[in-house]
């Protein structure tokens, strides 16, 4: 009989698998793992690293997932990585340049991204952001994105889903069902929108466009005209516009559940986000203890997530026609890229927060 996958992706604390950690990633048998900054010294070290936690966890669909999305957030960084753009300078290729070198960039910049993951056993990645900008989107979340045109999110977000998919990584869409309305960080507080949902429709047709994509990720956000009480990932009813109106039928991971928008213990937080329908939890916070927590929570994939948690690692089976692929091109297009800067990066900056606090 085969062992229960726990509904959590976890997370490390650094670079090397500690004993508890070991312990904990053979018991939980969790879906897998997200790395951070924290984990990455080199990329041998870090191969390294993803053969022993796959080794332990011991199944073939193991997800070991990153955030790299390019300009801010990138977890792979210079000098041992390429650096890539923000999707904002992607999107403003489309008018400042032209939509044919918008589109060109968006597949170069999947498919660079693949093949640098591919190469180091990482095979999801928490990108593309399909969220909105409007003029007063958190700064946290601004840069992060493609266009103030909803249209030009669908059309730029889709070809690099498809690119991801067709290398062989899974592309995980974010924030559902649209964070771009949100002026506070949701790292530090909970933002909340309060306007009718004839006023968001912009903000949810990307997500309705690409609603066939295989995985994505809620926002730690209230839209008051759906739920005054919980935010979307821990609301029946949020999760269920996102099901039914949006019509999003992939694998559904909350935002990261040690972020201060959402309030009590991480056991709490879980069982709240999973009750809602969320498939799975993102814990991001390297904390042993929280996820000794979590783990003892016993909250596993059941029937509809198994299913779609098998055709989302489909994907991994998927062995594309290898292609040219030049950084030069790449680097032409989107221009100077800003060096990578960890105080920039809100994940990073809370887990720090964390250790100083504990």
């Amino acid at each position: 009989m085969e062992r229960p996958i726990l509904a959590a992706l976890l997370s490390l604390s650094g670079p090397e698998l500690k004993d508890d950690e070991k312990h904990l990633l053979s018991e939980a048998n969790p879906i897998g793992i997200s790395l951070f900054k924290r984990n990455i010294s080199s990329p041998q070290q870090l191969k390294n690293l993803i053969t022993n936690i796959k080794s332990i966890i011991g199944r073939d669909d193991v997800i070991i997932a990153i955030d790299q999305e390019g300009g801010r957030v990138r977890r792979l960084s210079e000098p041992d990585y390429p650096p890539y753009a923000g999707q904002q300078t992607l999107g403003r290729l489309y008018h400042e340049a032209s939509p044919a070198a918008a589109q060109k960039a968006c597949f170069l910049h999947a498919s660079l991204i693949s093949q640098d993951l591919k190469g180091l056993g990482i095979n999801l990645n928490y990108a593309p952001s399909l969220d909105l900008i409007h003029p007063d989107t958190t700064p946290a979340l601004s840069s992060r994105c493609l266009s103030e045109d909803s249209h030009i999110i669908g059309e730029l977000g889709r070809i690099m889903v498809d690119t991801y998919i067709t290398q062989g990584i899974i592309p995980c869409i974010k924030h559902l069902p649209g964070h771009g309305q949100a002026t506070t960080d949701p790292h530090l507080g909970l933002p909340i929108i309060n306007k009718p949902l004839s006023e968001l429709a912009d903000d949810f047709r990307p997500f309705i466009d690409l609603n066939d994509s295989p995985c994505g990720m809620t926002a730690h956000i209230v839209l008051s005209a759906l739920d005054t009480n919980h935010p979307i990932t821990q609301s029946p009813i949020g999760i269920n516009f996102i099901r039914q109106e949006l019509g999003f039928k992939g694998f559904l991971i909350s935002d990261a559940i040690d972020m201060h928008a959402l309030k009590g213990t991480i056991s709490d937080k879980a069982e709240q986000s999973l009750r809602a329908g969320c498939d799975c939890v993102c814990y991001c916070g390297g904390n042993i203890a929280e996820m000794q927590e979590l783990v003892a929570g016993k909250h596993y994939l059941e029937a509809d997530s198994l299913s779609r948690f098998a055709a989302m690692t489909q994907i991994l089976h998927n062995q594309s026609s290898p292609i040219s692929l030049n950084y030069a091109d790449y680097a032409q297009l989107v221009g100077t890229i800003t060096p990578y800067q960890e105080t920039y990066d809100a994940t990073e900056v809370l887990f720090k927060m964390s250790r100083t606090t504990a």
